[in-house]
């Protein structure tokens, strides 16, 4: 599927994702137009996923991040629905998982405090339907945190 030229255009937008597409261009010794030729087929393939910015939510004042691994009670019929709409509404929620086996969703939510996090797993937390058990498991450090692949 990708060639060589592809796999060296991303290597390099890995490393340096803000540079423009005639720098990039330039570090590939080929055209600006041959480069964003390229780079468009990439992102209507699939491969590049959009831009968005990535905001650093401790420097916002968050700093606590906990980890949610929730069981639901699956008697109910539309327990995963009703649980994921609810989920998606809570504002401190910045990631949803689901898994097959004991555990059937993660929720990583963030708060500015311990204090917050407490008002935020009794208020927002504990009112999602159709839960049937929960461990919360609080972030002590981030050792790899990346979405580079290895092309």
């Amino acid at each position: 599927m990708l060639d060589d030229v592809d796999r060296r255009i991303l290597r390099l937008m890995q490393n340096d994702p803000a540079q423009s597409l005639p720098d990039l261009a330039k570090a590939m010794g080929m055209t600006p137009a041959r480069v964003t030729r390229r780079v468009e087929k990439l992102r209507t393939d699939g491969v590049l996923q959009p831009s968005r910015a990535v905001i650093n939510w401790r420097a916002l004042g968050f700093s606590i991040e906990v980890s949610l691994r929730i069981t639901l009670d699956k008697t109910q019929p539309r327990a995963f629905d009703e649980f994921l709409e609810a989920a998606r509404a809570v504002p401190a929620v910045i990631e949803i998982q689901t898994f097959l086996g004991r555990v059937d969703v993660r929720l990583s939510l963030i708060a500015r405090d311990l204090p917050d996090y407490q008002r935020l797993y009794r208020e927002a937390i504990l009112t999602l339907p159709h839960i049937a058990d929960i461990e919360a498991l609080m972030t002590v450090a981030n050792v790899k945190s990346d979405e580079s692949l290895p092309i």
